[in-house]
């Protein structure tokens, strides 16, 4: 079991950048793969980036391929999402998300969520 909480977005201009945080509690962080998820108004859940349990591989969606980077920091218990040259497509709910065991490529094999922190990109 885990528990993940979200931080660090807010409103930024097209152009600029913020880097979302994924704080975790539980049994062991290094146990889990890390995703980042997003939710615009009125569009399903989508993935957005994936990280391996030990930082290793990474996987983006094609529409932020080149401008996200997720990383991790297992001794921190803590996944980031760096987001940069955000664009006003980019503006929804960021989720971040853990996955024990099962497809890491799909949300339907991530087991716990946290609860989303709103990012807003303007124009």
């Amino acid at each position: 079991q885990v528990q993940l909480v979200e931080s660090g977005g807010g409103l930024v201009q097209a152009g600029g950048s913020l880097r979302l945080s994924c704080a975790a509690s539980g049994r062991s962080f290094s146990s889990y793969a890390m995703g980042w998820f997003r939710q615009a108004p009125g569009k399903e859940r989508e993935v957005v980036a994936v990280i391996t349990r030990s930082g290793g591989n990474t996987y983006y969606a094609d529409s932020v391929k080149g401008r996200f980077t997720i990383s991790r920091e297992n001794a921190k218990n803590t996944a980031y999402l760096q987001m940069n040259s955000v664009k006003p497509e980019d503006t929804a709910v960021y989720f971040c998300a853990a996955n024990y065991f099962g497809d890491y490529r799909s949300i339907r094999g991530y087991d716990y969520w946290g609860q989303g922190t709103q990012v807003t990109v303007s124009s």
